[in-house]
């Protein structure tokens, strides 16, 4: 006798040389019926991302700019496998396609320009202070010359 590892008990001797009672005795099953059942185990495979050549996306952008009644893009899509999001997408740069690109080397950005916005934000800071600071100088000269001034003669003491 042998103990499975679910713990039954499989007599190999009972069941004899019909492999069908042998089956049922160790709770496996004959070779054709294991064949048959798919294999419950997940595919560990990474899905392939899907390429789709120009040709092709002409073809159902053409086909699409025909479809003219209700449904019709829809059902399009369907048979194709497709998402409105990729019809969107290669309409799109289908579009920017068509716009003349600009040639020669891309613009760079002047490694100096942030430290120059970042002084000229600090040099209108301190010019408001600055104008703050007059204004205040300007108002203790004025205080300090009507104290000193004499308010029966209106002439400084």
């Amino acid at each position: 006798m042998d103990v499975s590892t679910n713990g039954r008990v499989a007599n190999r001797a009972a069941a004899g040389a019909d492999g069908a009672k042998g089956a049922i005795a160790t709770g496996a099953q004959s070779a054709p019926a294991a064949a048959a059942r798919p294999d419950p185990e997940v595919s560990t495979a990474k899905a392939a991302r899907r390429r789709f050549s120009a040709e092709y996306k002409l073809r159902i952008m053409r086909e699409a700019e025909r479809c003219t009644s209700p449904g019709a893009i829809g059902a399009l899509l369907r048979r194709e496998g497709l998402y409105s999001s990729h019809l969107a997408n290669w309409r799109a740069r289908q579009a920017q396609s068509l716009e003349p690109k600009r040639r020669g080397r891309k613009p760079t950005a002047n490694p100096l320009a942030a430290r120059v916005a970042q002084l000229e934000r600090e040099n209108a800071r301190l010019q408001a202070k600055l104008e703050k600071a007059e204004i205040i100088i300007d108002v203790q000269k004025k205080v300090a010359a009507l104290l000193a001034m004499d308010p029966s003669n209106g002439s400084a003491s």
